[in-house]
């Protein structure tokens, strides 16, 4: 039976989700497949030698741990160890620049700068956002009146974007690059009070936009976007480091199919 070093924070507290009961209930599904030993994140890299595969799952915001973080990358690459997500995601895994390529590639993002020469790039809003471009989960982040714009300090570690009115927020979760359902948070004002989702042919078109830029073969995407007034969908997030899956919330089909795909794409990570 393969060996699997699961990585997560049981003690992480994140504001309208309990990451230690997700956590708890995946590895113990998996462990019909896999023999699964938990670590905390900051054990991964003195243990990950001794498995087969490293699954890398709740295990809160690097920011408080960043050394630790870059050095497991690192050792791992080096050493040829395989990680569950593999490590060449383009998305928050590598920081949220991402979120300035695609602007500038044109896909149907929040438009988004990190310069000063960039500001007229932005459509004209009443609040803008900034956030750190190594940040996650609303750390650091500050709202900004129009006129604050030019007194920015923008060296490139700060992203700058117009704050969107938006009728819900959705996220589409898949594995690999297979969909396998979506939640939405009806109410704007509670993010984590998520409900199940119906995805439109178009809806899904748009998510697999992003997953196919991404080019994650093997792990678990989640793809968060906002409603626009207007009907359409812009790009939020491309969460493929540790996206938190809300697994609660599904009925036991569904999440027994996304755990059936989940160990696939680990076995087939190990055979590759």
């Amino acid at each position: 039976m393969p060996t699997v070093l699961y990585v997560t924070d049981l003690t992480y507290q994140a504001k309208g989700r309990r990451y230690c009961d997700e956590d708890i209930a995946l590895s113990a599904a998996l462990r019909g497949e896999f023999a699964t030993v938990l670590c905390h994140p900051l054990d991964a890299a003195a243990l990950m030698g001794r498995f087969d595969l490293t699954v890398v799952r709740n295990s809160g915001p690097v920011l408080g741990y960043r050394e630790a973080h870059e050095a497991f990358r690192e050792r791992a690459l080096a050493e040829g160890v395989k990680v569950f997500n593999p490590l060449h995601g383009r998305g928050d895994m590598a920081g949220k620049g991402y979120l300035l390529d695609l602007t500038a590639a044109g896909y149907p993002v929040i438009p988004t700068v990190a310069s000063a020469d960039g500001l007229g790039r932005l459509p004209e809003a009443a609040v803008y956002l900034s956030k750190p471009l190594l940040g996650a989960d609303s750390i650091g982040m500050a709202l900004h009146r129009p006129e604050e714009l030019p007194s920015l300090e923008l060296d490139g570690t700060v992203l700058l974007q117009p704050r969107i009115d938006f009728r819900y927020e959705v996220s589409f979760y898949y594995v690999g690059r297979e969909f396998q359902y979506a939640l939405y948070a009806p109410d704007p004002a509670a993010r984590w009070r998520l409900e199940r989702y119906d995805p439109t042919p178009s809806d899904l078109a748009f998510a697999r936009r992003f997953v196919e830029w991404n080019a994650l073969d093997h792990g678990i995407q989640r793809v968060d976007a906002c409603r626009t007034p207007e009907g359409g969908l812009l790009l939020v997030e491309l969460e493929d480091l540790n996206p938190y899956l809300s697994l609660d919330l599904l009925d036991g089909g569904t999440r027994a199919s996304f755990t059936a795909a989940m160990a696939a794409s680990m076995r087939s990570l190990l055979e590759s």
